[in-house]
């Protein structure tokens, strides 16, 4: 997952609302965001069919966690997935934040990842690319792959949009436009992560439509005051035409 814009403790009625893209691979098998009643009835996530893990999730009692890479080239390789982030926090017992103190301190076993967990009373971020464990202040944040707020084009422009909804009811139409947008950033505005001037523009949009590579979804989640908790995940097909959406109420 490459871009997550969140909004924590923002909005009166929604303590969490999250709009997220998650950018991988075409060839990689993914099975739908769905209830994973063989891992924990409890559990709402996409799979990642390769290596088992997934890249957002959260359970009934409302325990979240998301991860994006940390692009980094040349890319290195790890011992373990990252995916398995979220599916240990997920189905495990570690509060938010012995959780996120552990991986902190093993991190070197991952390649560079940001993780976000989190449940209703505390959202954390940690990342092997940083030096501590950070508490997610109230309000609208933003992350791509670098550290958390890192204020590239579509992270800043993403955020600023996102404030403009937390004015009215969200909905989840608010928020897949928002994920939706395709516009590429200006040069002098990019990034330089290790590749090619062209490839980092066709990376600044925030829906990314490549041959090979591009998002292959988009997830929101509304987590309202009263614990209920809606996920819509929409995904596209490797020429970013829909294919597909679930709408799961827990």
């Amino acid at each position: 997952m490459c871009l997550i814009l969140l909004a924590w403790q923002a909005h009166i009625d929604f303590p969490l609302i999250v709009a997220a893209n998650r950018d991988e691979l075409h060839a990689r098998p993914t099975a739908a965001a769905h209830i994973w009643p063989d891992t924990d009835p409890l559990l709402l996530a996409g799979k990642d069919l390769q290596a088992g893990g997934s890249w957002m999730g959260i359970t009934r009692n409302a325990r979240f966690a998301a991860v994006t890479n940390y692009r980094e080239n040349p890319a290195v390789r790890s011992e373990l997935s990252r995916g398995q982030l979220i599916t240990d926090f997920l189905t495990g017992r570690q509060s938010a934040r012995q959780y996120a103190q552990r991986i902190h301190a093993d991190g070197e076993r991952y390649a560079g990842f940001n993780l976000l967990v989190g449940d209703i009373h505390q959202l954390l971020h940690v990342s092997n690319r940083s030096d501590s464990v950070t508490a997610i202040k109230p309000g609208v944040h933003g992350l791509s792959n670098a550290t958390l707020n890192t204020p590239w084009p579509k992270v800043k422009t993403g955020k600023s949009q996102l404030r403009q909804i937390l004015d009215g009811p969200p909905d989840h139409q608010q928020l897949q436009n928002l994920l939706s947008n395709q516009q590429i950033a200006d040069d002098e505005l990019l990034p330089s992560t290790g590749v090619s001037i062209e490839v980092e523009r066709l990376l600044s949009a925030r829906k990314i439509v490549m041959p090979d590579y591009g998002t292959r979804s988009s997830t929101t989640v509304l987590l309202s005051a009263d614990g209920q908790i809606d996920f819509h995940e929409q995904r596209y097909a490797a020429d970013g035409r829909p294919d597909g959406d679930s709408l799961i109420t827990l």
